[in-house]
């Protein structure tokens, strides 16, 4: 199939990107990195009368890291998160996500702000952003503002960006020392969509664990935190038991729904399996 006919445009900077969505409104959408969006377009799922190209907006792309946070512009592509020693250094967890996302041709377009502002519910980066207790930065008519990725996704495909606005960059503290990562996702085959997956931070008090962020990806309409997980954790070593606890605590935390790729029960036997070998293999990474 083939999309539409659409107008293009290109703008030179920020502000003439919001100029342009504000003049066309709803009739208007962004294209970036277009690895979703042209799909949907294929498909006629979106028939936008104008595209507008953010691609040549430089101040949207990089990586910062400066006084214990990290700043991911918003045009940053997911190769260059894969390639970057600071996301290696600073945020191990979207390091050791961003190969599993899709496959290297995806990957060397595919942006950081189209993968949070999609909000695909099986997606990798949503997952991590919320784990990192990020922000993301808003850009709209009104000026900017921030909001805690636990605010910011709604449900399927639904973000808390509103009309005429667009993501600008992503913010999350680096992690230091006492911070353990892991992450991991099942998939029929690689680079397909997920059908269970879980990015996991644990911040550790000598043996114990204080702090615990379990969030799970392709078992609901968005990226879950498993707070009675969580909870299961804190306080406590991680140990074989503990890890169990989590990983039965689950019931409470997910509420999976059938899909193309599993029933509902097949998901949750899945994010307990998961929880099992990420936890696992943080507990031998610590020894």
């Amino acid at each position: 199939m083939k999309p539409s006919p659409f107008a293009y445009a290109k703008p030179a900077d920020l502000a003439e990107a919001l100029r342009l969505k504000a003049d066309h409104g709803d009739d208007g959408t962004f294209i970036a990195g277009g690895q979703s969006l042209v799909a949907t377009l294929n498909m006629r799922l979106s028939s936008p009368d104008i595209l507008i190209d953010i691609g040549g907006v430089t101040e949207l792309s990089g990586i910062e890291v400066s006084d214990g946070s990290v700043r991911i512009g918003a045009l940053t592509r997911h190769r260059d998160l894969e390639d970057s020693p600071d996301i290696k250094t600073h945020a191990p967890l979207i390091a050791e996500a961003i190969a599993q996302v899709a496959h290297p041709a995806i990957r060397n377009r595919g942006t950081m702000g189209g993968s949070i502002a999609f909000a695909d519910p099986a997606a990798e980066l949503p997952a991590c952003i919320l784990a990192l207790d990020g922000a993301i930065e808003i850009a709209g008519p009104d000026g900017r503002r921030k909001v805690a990725a636990g605010n910011f996704f709604k449900g399927l495909y639904d973000t808390d960006l509103g009309t005429g606005e667009m993501i600008t960059a992503v913010e999350f503290a680096a992690d230091s020392d006492d911070w353990r990562t892991g992450f991991d996702e099942l998939a029929r085959r690689h680079g397909d969509y997920a059908m269970a997956g879980l990015a996991a931070r644990l911040r550790m008090d000598g043996d114990s664990i204080a702090e615990a962020r379990l969030v799970y990806f392709a078992v609901g309409d968005k990226p879950m935190l498993a707070t009675g997980a969580g909870g299961e954790l804190a306080g406590k070593p991680l140990s074989a038991e503990t890890i169990e606890a989590a990983a039965a605590s689950l019931d409470s935390d997910l509420e999976p729904f059938d899909d193309l790729h599993s029933s509902a029960a097949m998901k949750l036997h899945l994010a307990r399996e998961l929880t099992r070998r990420v936890l696992t293999k943080i507990a031998g990474g610590a020894q």
